[in-house]
C-alpha cells in the first residue's frame, strides 16, 4: 500500500511542480516523496523510478496524440530508433524514471540519516 502510495504521489507531485517550475523538478517531487514515506532504498528506488517513468511515458504519448506525431517521428529518426515512436515514448519515461530513482535513493538515504 506504502509502495503504490508512494508511486502515485510522486507522479502527482512531479506533475504539479512542473506546471509551474522546471523539468528538474521531478528529481525534488521524488526526493520529498521518499523522504516523507519510510520505505527501504530499494522499494523508494522503485516507487522514484515508476512514478516519473509512467508520468513521463503518458505526457509524451498524450502529446503525440495531440499533434506532436510530426515533431517524434523526427526525434525517433534522428536517435537510433528507426523512426520508431513508441520507442521514443519508452526511451523518454526512462530517461525521466532514472531521475526520479536516483533522487529517491538521495530522499531514502537522507531519512536514514537524520
Amino acid at each position: 500500500m506504502k509502495f503504490t502510495l508512494s508511486i502515485l504521489l510522486t507522479a502527482l507531485l512531479a506533475f504539479a511542480l512542473c506546471l509551474r517550475f522546471d523539468w528538474w523538478m521531478v528529481a525534488v517531487a521524488a526526493f520529498i516523496v521518499a523522504f516523507a514515506l519510510p520505505q527501504k532504498p530499494g522499494k523508494a528506488v522503485l516507487a522514484g523510478f515508476l512514478g516519473i517513468f509512467l508520468l513521463w511515458a503518458a505526457l509524451a504519448f498524450w502529446i503525440k496524440t495531440q499533434g506532436g506525431d510530426l515533431i517524434a517521428a523526427q526525434v525517433a529518426r534522428i536517435l537510433p530508433l528507426g523512426g520508431n515512436q513508441m520507442l521514443l515514448i519508452l526511451v523518454t519515461g526512462f530517461v525521466g524514471g532514472l531521475v526520479g530513482a536516483s533522487a529517491a535513493l538521495t530522499g531514502s538515504w537522507g531519512r536514514k540519516l537524520i
